[in-house]
């Protein structure tokens, strides 16, 4: 065999794969037929938080009362905005380059791959044998299904970043973390931004007294909220473009005109057109590839990781199945590891951001798991008070009468930097009173943590003991 290991895909999933052969010393091939870095870098995760960080200075500038100014404005080029959003790719863009995995031993390979068999991958003309063979293929975004969307140029997650021309009306079709993060965004360079969610309530998986928080915050920014509203049809009449739409439940139909439609209704996994469908790659009912535990599709030396098999499209979920296959791949039979997606962290870098791990309420009651609810109140918080970001909360689950973690829902200022020490103490086994036990910096963002596992303590301090402790204070005053 040329290779012990071809990876195809060179995004956030297949560039682990690849460094970890690499490092192992494992003779690797890396292919990729658009940019290096796939679609976190170029698409996603990269410019959309870069937009996100100029965006937010903007907020900070329209709530200068907040922070003690009488008077403060910024003057702002949209395309310039959206320049420093290329600038930061390009800033990170060493960190996932041909040069680099070169460097470390990797052959790169820039063109359309085609597996051929379980051993032989083509790219370019030529034929590349090897052991084995990873999938790290992402997805794409998943096309609107309106009637008239054919009449109209619009954008998505992977065309959105060559706008220069600011939209003053932008319709934003869906309510998940990629519609609420860039409307959010757009609405704060002062867009009239029009959101359009089919369900109740944004975020759907998530509880409704925090999606309740970033709601509110949304609409005061400006973002126009049409909750349990559906899309019916897209017409253009005299150069001017319309979205017609009603509420569920009502037969009154309305025209909301726009400028510019960004649909964000979710990703469709890249399974087709190098060689899954002559091979007979087994796919699931959502087009996904078929993994078992040790993240082998139905060929036992093809594995898969990331968008493309994943039911978490994270960027760091990639990553980590990606150790699972390459480590499975390059070892097996001497040692396997079955893949633990049992503690998955995420956040939605909305402001609030809502970051979380484990069971939230609406789980816990969906599985009928019995559980007790703590919850710490970020108004509180001196940090977040100085900071003028008092506002949110911290809510966990444990089972009743146990400090176990369950699960962690955080809404606030800086969620998903607060969410670590949730994560780590999940993993390995640790409860909220080794928490408490401690020390946490003050004052910062991070005693949030602690004061969370303290609020639980409180609910269940030992009544009859302290009534003993009483006693005995008495007794000492000789009283």
């Amino acid at each position: 065999m040329d290779y012990n290991l071809v990876v195809i895909g060179a995004g956030s999933g297949g560039l682990v794969s690849a460094y970890i052969a690499s490092v192992v010393k494992a003779k690797v091939a890396l292919i990729e037929k658009h940019k290096m870095g796939g679609d976190c870098l170029n698409t996603g995760c990269v410019p959309s938080k870069a937009l996100i960080r100029s965006t937010t200075f903007l907020s900070h500038v329209n709530r200068h009362k907040d922070f003690g100014f009488t008077n403060a404005t910024a003057e702002f080029d949209f395309a310039e905005i959206m320049e420093r959003v290329q600038s930061v790719i390009k800033k990170i863009e060493p960190h996932d380059s041909v040069e680099r995995y070169s460097k470390l031993g990797v052959d790169c390979y820039q063109g359309e791959a085609k597996i051929l068999s379980p051993n032989k991958v083509q790219v370019d003309g030529k034929v590349l044998t090897t052991k084995n063979i990873i999938i790290a293929t992402g997805g794409f975004p998943a096309a609107p299904r309106i009637p008239g969307i054919e009449n109209i140029d619009y954008y998505h997650t992977d065309n959105i970043w060559t706008i220069r021309k600011q939209p003053k009306r932008l319709v934003v079709i869906g309510g998940g973390p990629i519609g609420c993060e860039l409307g959010q965004a757009f609405a704060r360079m002062k867009t009239k931004v029009i959101l359009i969610q089919r369900h109740h309530q944004l975020l759907p998986r998530e509880d409704d007294d925090v999606i309740e928080v970033m709601e509110r915050h949304m609409q005061k920014e400006g973002v126009e909220l049409r909750l349990n509203t559906i899309t019916e049809k897209i017409e253009v009449r005299d150069g001017k473009k319309y979205l017609l739409v009603k509420e569920k439940g009502s037969e009154k139909t309305e025209e909301i005109e726009f400028d510019e439609l960004l649909s964000a209704v979710g990703r469709v996994p890249r399974t087709k057109g190098f060689g899954l469908e002559e091979l007979g790659v087994e796919l699931d009912d959502r087009g996904r590839i078929k993994t078992d535990a040790f993240s082998r599709t139905n060929i036992k030396n093809i594995f898969a990781c990331g968008d493309v098999t994943s039911p978490y499209q994270f960027t760091h979920m990639a990553a980590h199945q990606a150790w699972y296959c390459a480590v499975n791949g390059l070892f097996s039979p001497f040692a396997k590891f079955k893949v633990d997606l049992s503690i998955t962290p995420w956040c939605t870098y909305t402001d609030p951001e809502i970051g979380r791990v484990g069971l939230n309420e609406k789980e816990a009651k969906e599985q009928n798991i019995p559980y007790e609810l703590t919850v710490y109140p970020l108004d509180d918080l001196d940090r977040a008070i100085t900071d003028s970001e008092d506002y949110g909360m911290i809510k966990v689950l444990t089972p009743p009468n146990k400090d176990e973690i369950l699960g962690v829902t955080i809404c606030g200022y800086h969620a998903g930097d607060l969410l670590p020490e949730f994560v780590f103490a999940k993993k390995y086994g640790m409860g909220l009173n080794k928490i408490l036990g401690t020390i946490h910096v003050y004052p910062t963002m991070g005693e949030a943590i602690k004061y969370a596992a303290g609020a639980w303590k409180k609910a269940h301090k030992p009544e009859g003991i302290l009534k003993l402790v009483e006693k005995f204070h008495s007794f000492r005053r000789g009283k």
